[in-house]
């Protein structure tokens, strides 16, 4: 099914491409960098994200083969327009030594087992519960924001080795994960298709 692109969108994609040269990225990179940067009118993404074309390669054939997509938040869950997604957090309980967030991503992967495509966008949290999990993801797009934790947690998703989008910085959020995981949606399965 080809997505519409209402005019908006259109015309702030042309904005933002006339304001930062992304021609050089690499295809699925080019997609992520663009939608995250759209979603947030923060150019400074092109520089913060972290990632590789072959783990976004791999995060792409996964969601196009139907991968479950686990989230952390509804907020999350609510920006991602082409797939049902997994958030467990309603049924969570925090404990001594662990929090609601954490408890979910433990319920979520009970649930879906290995080679899910998993968007943390909200708690730091979340993405360090993650990492203690023998998930084996398809990609773990790990973009928590706050002043506490966010960007040491991202840290740790990068030195885990597991395939990933971070960024650097403690910015993120429910919308930029969610944009991020957009862009692989939406992005075309063969070259002759269009985005």
């Amino acid at each position: 099914m080809n997505r519409v692109v209402h005019p908006i969108e259109q015309e702030s994609f042309r904005r933002l491409r006339a304001r930062l040269d992304t021609s050089g990225f690499p295809p699925l990179t080019r997609a992520v960098v663009e939608r995250v940067i759209h979603s947030a009118a923060d150019l400074d993404y092109a520089t913060d994200l972290v990632t590789a074309e072959a783990d976004l390669r791999r995060g792409h054939a996964a969601l196009h083969a139907g991968a479950p997509v686990v989230v952390d938040v509804e907020m999350v869950a609510a920006g991602i327009t082409r797939r049902d997604t997994v958030c467990r957090l309603r049924e969570a309980r925090s404990g001594p030594g662990l929090t609601r967030s954490a408890h979910a991503v433990r319920l979520a992967h009970e649930q879906v087992g290995p080679g899910a495509v998993w968007v943390i966008g909200c708690a730091p949290t979340a993405l360090e519960e993650l990492l203690t999990l023998d998930a084996d993801p398809a990609l773990v797009i790990g973009l928590p924001v706050g002043f506490v934790g966010a960007a040491e947690s991202k840290e740790a998703l990068r030195a885990s080795g597991l395939p990933a989008v971070s960024n650097v910085s403690e910015k993120g959020g429910s919308a930029v994960a969610a944009a991020a995981l957009n862009a692989l949606l939406y992005h075309p399965t063969h070259p002759e298709e269009t985005p």
